[in-house]
């Protein structure tokens, strides 16, 4: 395991991720001290009265969360963003507000697949397709298999109903809850002071995607193109901030340097969860759980039974990229042999592997979730849970249904 940890920090990929946690606490705490954060709120709240209550405190979260589709952890960070002061403002608990970050960020990237999800499950389906097991175009199979991506499109519609009707269940009553303030001072700050960070932030993914892509966005790489966005945005936000006499220089520096020391903790659980994973692939977990299914399984159940075992291991290893690289390798071969519907299984794998990723305590979307709304892993894992099993009970049983109907 020590070995594991050490060469984690050799891996590129793995230090800008790093160092993108770090800079995101920068850019929230230059937004928060700049006065960026009351502008918002006076905007929504006072000068166009969009956000006057609870119902209403969650509804920017959940539209930017779907809205931005390029990447999940600047899904989850945006929507964060947009939605810690309405939850203080109106007595709405931060692990709420991390329900619905995350619960838009990994669900909407695997429905609207125009990013890296979308470049490695086309990727995937390519290799299938090379190997002869399937025919036709890889864009065709993954839209088809899309269409079958229960999981997702239910946690949207379970989200949407929680925030409208405002349901706690479970742990999520007794989740801790910032006094209500109501009588913020509004009339400070300005909005541009927290819209263009905001701009900067998804404009900039969108940039490098295509940069690092060749000018294909599926082809560009999520991590670089990150941590070169956040390094872009400090430095524009500076320059933006002193023209607008937000802050001094002084000012700037004090708060990008004690906004990355406050996600120092969050960096950490990122490195430790990163060697989980990698302990986890190493051990061939995916493989082996595979095993169970052979050709005892009727077809009309092979979806199903998919679903769950792609959760199983997305929860182990904390990740659904991996999950899909283990799973539609393994799904496509048993669904072309048992003769079962290959979209079907498809739509299987994505959908357990959001499940079993969303739910996992190790995975990335729910650590920068959690670090986005200001509450801690454990509990967004842990109030979360119950909205998840509910959405995937659902989606389960559609797997089971549908698979009668079109095996």
């Amino acid at each position: 395991m020590s070995e594991r940890f050490w060469s984690l920090l050799n891996e590129l990929w793995v230090l800008k991720t790093l160092a993108f946690a770090m800079m995101v606490g920068s850019v929230m705490a230059l937004i928060e001290r700049s006065g960026g954060v009351d502008g918002l709120v006076h905007e929504l709240s006072t000068k166009r009265s969009l956000v006057t209550s609870k119902r209403a405190a969650l509804m920017p979260s959940f539209i930017a969360g779907i809205i931005i589709f390029i990447e999940s952890s600047i899904t989850s960070l945006v929507a964060g963003a947009i939605g810690r002061p309405f939850c203080d403002r109106y007595g709405i608990s931060r692990a709420k507000l991390a329900f619905v970050c995350d619960s838009t960020s990994a669900p909407v990237c695997s429905i609207i697949a125009i990013n890296g999800w979308g470049a490695l499950l086309l990727g995937l389906i390519g290799g299938q397709i090379a190997a002869g097991l399937i025919l036709g175009e890889e864009a065709r199979w993954l839209i088809s298999a899309i269409g079958y991506n229960f999981y997702a499109y239910i946690t949207l519609i379970v989200t949407f109903v929680t925030i409208w009707y405002n349901i706690d269940i479970g742990p999520m009553k007794h989740a801790i809850v910032v006094e209500p303030s109501i009588e913020c001072e509004d009339d400070k700050g300005s909005l541009g002071l927290f819209v263009w960070p905001m701009v900067w932030m998804v404009g900039g993914v969108l940039v490098f995607m295509l940069i690092t892509g060749n000018g294909n966005l599926l082809k560009g790489s999520g991590s670089t193109s990150i941590f070169y966005t956040l390094i872009v945005t400090l430095l524009l936000t500076f320059g933006y901030y002193r023209a607008k006499n937000a802050m001094n220089s002084k000012d700037f520096l004090s708060a990008t340097l004690q906004g990355a020391k406050t996600m120092v903790p969050i960096a950490s659980i990122l490195l430790l969860a990163f060697a989980i994973g990698g302990v986890t692939s190493d051990m061939h977990v995916g493989q082996f759980l595979a095993s169970f299914i052979g050709d005892y399984l009727p077809s009309p159940y092979l979806p199903a039974a998919i679903f769950i075992l792609s959760a199983i291991i997305a929860f182990a290893t904390g990740t659904s990229w991996g999950t899909f690289s283990i799973m539609l390798p393994i799904a496509i071969p048993l669904a072309v042999g048992l003769d079962a519907p290959v979209a079907l299984a498809m739509g299987a794998v994505i959908s357990g592997g959001v499940f079993g990723d969303h739910c996992s305590p190790i995975s990335d979307t729910t650590i920068i979730s959690a670090m986005a709304s200001g509450c801690s892993v454990q509990e967004h894992t842990k109030t979360q849970l119950p909205y998840a099993l509910i959405s995937a009970g659902i989606s389960l049983l559609l797997f089971i249904i549908v698979g009668l109907l079109i095996a």
